[in-house]
């Protein structure tokens, strides 16, 4: 009995110092990636714990991810278990640990879960197996060199980190890192898939073996820290929302426009992480240009532009950095980061628990790879953003049952489920808009709603170029000319009370070479009787990929006529503007007994390979129209100076002027 009462101390002390409280709620958020080589002769020798925790305190952060593993396979604590950076003289995790908990700041731990050199060079057995045989990836030069797998002992070992931090540390959380589907056909994962039936000679068979395996790992690290704390927040980075949603607290979404992201990745994924459920969603950026970027401070306009779209999307503010592994106080940064926290915390009232309003969703059933990269996508959300309309990212995971007008781009093929819930939607006398090849069955064969769609399935069209001429229903706002339609398409017949709104006109030849000659100019010739857009009840279909058109050459022809249809079906959309340019953004969010508007006004300009925020753009007399639902609105003013607007009330909406905007106003609609 006496050799066990040490264990047990060492097991409950950590709870006995610091008692296990309700889930944090992160707000202010700060995120140090730091990875370390292990020639770094003077790690943490300058860290002043106190000075540093005291400073991110007056910049009003309450949450702050840290490494206690990197991925060069350093740990930054005092562990039994993994490899301390050699240079590291005493317990820097544990210090920071220790002071947070003493200041209110929640402290999230940091361990990489795909990438571990040093551990992956000590234990060769750990590591993946590429396809090709290579355990090395090309290029050399670069984090991802050696990657590990998640079926061989490094699972247990790094649960047992987890366990370790879990159990010593009084952390809020956990982020784990690159949980990526690296393809393995390691002797262990070999083994396993021919268990299951899994041909390890197909590569997209291995890759989702591996996607499997990043998965299954992540829920054994959730069920062994929660076990520990079940009042943690945990995150698993690279894996889907979706599918990691049964394990993970909250979200987060890491998005460095001046990087590989750029500035169209953040709005498809604020627009569709709130379709998922209540879950905390942090919106990551950075104040450095990319990863690795130590000497990077980018615009605080930009930085700020960023978070602002992400508060008015309900996601909190975070702002990624370097930490020096000398522990140097960067003042610079900091002092960057206290200005716009402290100006963005003048306005905490309004963005806390605020939901958004939305009427449209844009379905999107498919994988998170495909909602991360696609254009289509991107092209959809870019459109109704810059026709200030409301609307989510929806896949099968949510609820459609909310919204007006369900749009599907250009390529979503109907599955049962999809078709299902269309036909509801639809049968409820709500609109639908599909382009391209949306609509059709798996195999491409016909319209799996053809009575709804009240058109047939002809094939694919031939014209290259096609275009297309709009009817007086459709015609507002557009030139008297045939229109380019920037993209490929099928060709569909009309049925029943179909009405044809718009026909494809001929280009006098294809694109083609004829041994001689280039037909590369090809202007259009004679208007046919083939469709480019119908509208049957409350379904309108265009016959091509509009979204891909406008995504190519940013047609503002193709957004006007996709907008006369919206209009025809929405003619009362929760809020209109005048006087508000194309780049500008409006998102509309609810509190009890008031409705938030947030107007933005910034645009990314392409510096040669980066887009680049630096300054705000000034609007002058604004109007924005905001629908009143039948609830009696008093009080309407700018937010946080409370500076009262001038407004009318006619019919359904409000009608608010606004005298000046830079760069962002948030105005306040209360009863």
């Amino acid at each position: 009995m006496k050799k066990i009462i040490p264990f047990v101390i060492y097991l409950v002390l950590p709870f006995l110092v610091y008692p296990q409280g309700k889930i944090h709620t992160p707000k202010y958020c700060l995120f140090y990636d730091n990875h370390t080589m292990p020639a770094i002769p003077d790690v943490g020798e300058n860290f002043d714990v106190e000075a540093f925790t005291d400073r991110i305190k007056a910049c009003g952060v309450d949450y702050l991810t840290f490494h206690a593993r990197c991925n060069l396979g350093m740990a930054y604590y005092d562990t039994k278990i993994g490899i301390k950076h050699p240079s590291l003289k005493y317990d820097l995790f544990g210090q920071l640990a220790d002071a947070c908990n003493r200041k209110g700041i929640a402290l999230t731990a940091y361990l990489n879960g795909g990438i571990s050199s040093a551990e992956g060079l000590k234990h060769r057995e750990w590591t993946t197996l590429y396809f090709d045989g290579r355990e090395y990836r090309e290029p050399r030069f670069t984090p991802y060199v050696r990657t590990m797998c998640y079926n061989t002992a490094y699972r247990d070992h790094l649960i047992a980190m987890v366990e370790e931090i879990a159990r010593n540390y009084p952390v809020s959380g956990f982020f784990i890192d690159c949980l990526q589907n690296f393809p393995c056909v390691c002797p262990v994962c070999v083994k396993e898939m021919k268990e299951k039936g899994i041909d390890w000679n197909n590569l997209d068979e291995v890759t989702k073996f591996s996607e499997f395996s990043a998965l299954r790992l992540a829920e054994d690290i959730y069920k062994a820290a929660t076990k520990i704390n079940p009042n943690l927040l945990i995150y698993h980075n690279n894996p889907g929302y979706e599918e990691q949603s049964k394990f993970s607290t909250y979200f987060e979404v890491e998005c460095l426009p001046a990087g590989a992201w750029g500035y169209e990745y953040l709005p498809v994924l604020s627009h569709y992480l709130r379709t998922l459920g209540d879950y905390p969603v942090l919106n990551m950026t950075g104040r450095f240009y990319d990863w690795g970027d130590f000497g990077g401070l980018r615009p605080g306009e930009a930085i700020k532009s960023e978070l602002l779209y992400g508060l008015a999307n309900g996601m909190r503010p975070n702002i990624g950095g370097h930490f020096h592994p000398r522990g140097d106080l960067e003042n610079a940064v900091l002092d960057r980061v206290e200005r716009i926290y402290r100006e963005l915390q003048t306005m905490e009232p309004w963005f806390d628990n605020a939901k958004n309003i939305t009427e449209i969703a844009i379905v999107y059933p498919k994988k998170i790879a495909n909602i991360r990269g696609d254009r289509q996508l991107k092209s959809a959300v870019r459109m109704l953003s810059e026709l200030k309309q409301q609307f989510d990212v929806v896949t099968l995971a949510s609820d459609w049952s909310k919204y007006k007008v369900l749009i599907f781009p250009d390529d979503i093929l109907f599955d049962e489920e999809t078709a299902r819930r269309v036909k509801k939607h639809v049968n409820e006398g709500k609109a639908v808009i599909s382009t391209g090849f949306s609509g059709l069955d798996p195999e491409k064969r016909h319209f799996v709603l053809e009575q709804e769609w009240g058109i047939k399935f002809l094939g694919e069209n031939p014209f290259d170029p096609a275009y297309f001429t709009v009817g007086e229903n459709c015609y507002e706002g557009l030139p008297d000319m045939p229109l380019s339609l920037y993209s490929n398409g099928i060709e569909v017949e009309a049925s029943g009370k179909t009405r044809t709104e718009a026909r494809l006109v001929k280009p006098y030849h294809n694109r083609d070479w004829d041994g001689e000659y280039a037909f590369y100019y090809n202007p259009p010739d004679k208007v046919t009787e083939k469709p480019a857009l119908t509208i049957n009840g409350q379904v309108a279909h265009f016959s091509h990929r509009i979204f891909s058109g406008y995504y190519d050459k940013a047609s503002v022809e193709l957004r006007t006529v996709f907008s006369n249809v919206l209009d025809r079906f929405l003619a009362k959309p929760l809020v209109k503007t005048k006087n508000l340019p194309s780049f500008s953004r409006v998102f509309v969010t609810e509190q009890p007994k008031r409705r938030m508007v947030h107007l933005l006004s910034y645009l990314p300009e392409m510096r040669g390979n980066t887009q680049m925020i630096e300054e705000p753009i000034e609007l002058d007399n604004i109007t924005l129209s905001l629908r009143h639902d039948d609830r009696n609105f008093k009080n309407i003013y700018l937010a946080p100076e409370k500076v009262k607007l001038s407004y009318t009330l006619e019919g359904d909406y409000v009608h608010i002027n606004v005298p000046k905007s830079k760069g962002y106003s948030l105005l306040v609609i209360e009863e």
